[in-house]
């Protein structure tokens, strides 16, 4: 008698079809795989590179912060940041040294006729708001001081030897105090900025005051120590020794006008107010990390300008300074 094998065949077709049916439901259920990522779709290269930087004894400390901050989020890019002084960066820069100058004022016709003699291509970032302070020694009788008898005091021809000579100043009982003036050196774009400003012209200023050089230090140092001493320095710096000197309002005709935040974003602090500058070369920007660097120097500008003391860009200055960037690049 034949053995029946239809039952079994029907049995396994059976299963065969409700596995199938598992195996449909399964992986209509699970989600479906991602397509594999196109070279495009990539992640991003790190960054490598070296970028070179000098210039500005006032921008110096942002730059060592935005440095630093930088190359902790990319560790494959170097940033050097050396300071010579606005003019010596440039003139380091100019002659293709540099990666980058830092500044505290504009490039001058001169500085940027170098550039083009060399073929150096460059743009131009403002990266933080900034300031000159007059200080006096904490014991000193004045408040408040004109930008003339500022002038009268700082300018090349000024006779100027106590401070009861000064013009518009009521000394008190400093009337007869010899008056002890401390000063940026020449390379200084502090030093640009102020005799520009108060005396008129760039470099138009008296030779026998104390040339401190880019170390601003000397001038704390001098003015703290003596009560006839008088100096013009970054706002920033002036901010961190405040409990040692005294920053003095200033009055260009509207009235005394003190060094504060809220005066100076508002444009009420004149004519010391001032932005500060990065200088990118256009080869840099148009590296990859260099241009990844001055966009950081933007994004993180709060960070940067709190790490190094100075005052951050308005949310508007930012906007504009990152279309400025992203035009450079």
């Amino acid at each position: 008698m034949k053995k029946n094998i239809m039952a079994p065949v029907a049995l396994a077709a059976a299963g065969l079809l409700l596995l199938s049916a598992c195996a449909t439901e399964a992986e209509e259920a699970a989600p479906a795989p991602a397509p594999a990522a196109t070279e495009t779709e990539e992640a991003a290269p790190e960054l490598s590179g070296a970028i070179t930087l000098d210039g500005s004894s006032t921008v110096g400390p942002f730059a060592e912060a935005a440095a630093e901050l930088f190359m902790d989020a990319n560790p494959g890019v170097t940033v050097t940041v050396g300071i010579s002084g606005t003019g010596g960066g440039f003139e380091k820069f100019c002659n293709g040294e540099t990666d980058g100058s830092n500044a505290s004022r504009g490039i001058k016709d001169e500085e940027a006729a170098l550039c083009a003699e060399n073929g150096i291509e460059f743009g131009t970032i403002s990266v933080a708001n900034d300031a000159l302070s007059v200080i006096v020694n904490q014991d000193n009788p004045l408040d408040c001081i004109s930008t003339d008898a500022l002038k009268a005091l700082w300018e090349l021809d000024s006779s100027v030897m106590t401070w009861g000579e000064i013009p518009g100043v009521d000394a008190g009982d400093l009337a007869s105090e010899e008056v002890v003036l401390y000063g940026p050196g020449t390379d200084s774009g502090t030093f640009d900025f102020f005799t520009d400003e108060i005396n008129g012209d760039s470099g138009n200023i008296r030779t026998d005051y104390n040339n401190i050089g880019e170390d601003d230090n000397q001038a704390v140092q001098g003015v703290s120590g003596g009560l006839g001493a008088i100096a013009f320095i970054p706002y920033s710096f002036y901010q961190e020794y405040s409990d040692t000197v005294k920053g003095l309002a200033i009055d260009s005709g509207a009235g005394c006008i003190d060094p504060t935040i809220e005066n100076l974003l508002a444009g009420d602090y004149t004519p010391l107010g001032r932005q500060l500058f990065m200088f990118p070369a256009a080869p840099t920007i148009e590296r990859a990390e260099g241009l990844a660097f001055y966009q950081f120097v933007i994004d993180e500008n709060d960070a940067i300008a709190a790490a190094s003391g100075l005052i951050a860009l308005t949310a508007d200055q930012k906007a504009e300074q990152l279309a400025v960037v992203a035009g450079l690049g």
